[in-house]
């Protein structure tokens, strides 16, 4: 039996050509609305069974999923063990995605560092407020802040695991809406501090071991507030830090331009101008 979106293109065939461009979007929508709405596991079907259950030409498949691939959602494989790996949407896709928008707009590191100190401390508050925070919030935060403690003295391995504690405090913000907003923020900004961190490491000007150790008492500070459930304070305390720790990657390069990768904001930050554009 036809797929009934068959019967549908069937019936427009009638009144008229329908470009291929228009089914192979139409396709793709289909698809993405279940690759969207399946699990993790979710495995499309080959362009066999695809042909077979849209009723359309081999051209049109490919074409939809080179839409999905665009789109990130897919990579398809070609030759013998050809195929469509699916992707489902995270928060680094969506960095990704928004990071090409603000590096197209030329947005500076100041204006998305801005932003986030609006938005991400709230996160702290909405931890301190959640009811089961002793049970869920405080011994993920708890074991990461032992573990930063440890490696202070490793600049770059310091602040990759520094910058986890705020991704923990961001994915236990109850709200979903405002959890993967504020994430797929400050998965851009880990992207700029990350590599800051390599770059100075290398240059022999990384903070010092007591500058680290001074972030490791605060994040702790930081903990005990939110078990404690003072919403206000643990919100006031965050934001402080959030700028303290900004204002080390902000002071020389704050006028640099948001970079989307990894390796481009690489590139940004080599030996060179103020911008390190």
């Amino acid at each position: 039996m036809h797929h009934p979106w068959a019967a549908a293109r069937m019936t427009a065939a009638k009144r008229g050509r329908v470009p291929q461009r228009r089914i192979a979007e139409t396709v793709a929508a289909e698809l993405r609305s279940r690759i969207l709405a399946g699990d993790e596991h979710y495995r499309l079907p080959t362009q066999d069974q695809l042909v077979q259950d849209f009723g359309v030409s081999y051209p049109s498949i490919r074409e939809a999923l080179r839409i999905l691939e665009t789109e990130g959602l897919v990579t398809v494989r070609r030759g013998n063990v050809g195929g469509a790996e699916v992707h489902r949407p995270d928060e680094r896709s969506a960095a990704y995605h928004l990071g090409l928008a603000l590096q197209a707009a030329h947005v500076t590191l100041g204006d998305l560092a801005a932003g986030l100190r609006i938005l991400e401390p709230t996160c702290a508050a909405e931890c301190a407020r959640r009811p089961d925070r002793a049970e869920t919030v405080i011994p993920a935060l708890t074991e990461n802040v032992d573990k930063s403690a440890e490696l202070v003295d490793d600049g770059v391995a310091f602040t990759h695991t520094a910058r986890e504690f705020h991704d923990l405090i961001v994915s236990f913000t109850p709200n979903l809406t405002v959890r993967y907003v504020v994430s797929t923020l400050v998965a851009l900004w880990s992207v700029q501090e990350q590599t800051w961190a390599e770059t100075l490491t290398r240059r022999g000007e990384y903070p010092s071991p007591a500058e680290a150790a001074e972030a490791v008492r605060t994040h702790r500070r930081l903990v005990k507030d939110i078990a404690a459930g003072r919403a206000d304070e643990a919100e006031r305390l965050y934001r402080a830090h959030l700028a303290a720790t900004q204002a080390l990657v902000l002071e020389r390069f704050d006028d640099g331009v948001v970079n989307a990768s990894p390796s481009g904001a690489r590139l940004a930050m080599r030996p060179g101008p103020r911008t390190g554009i």
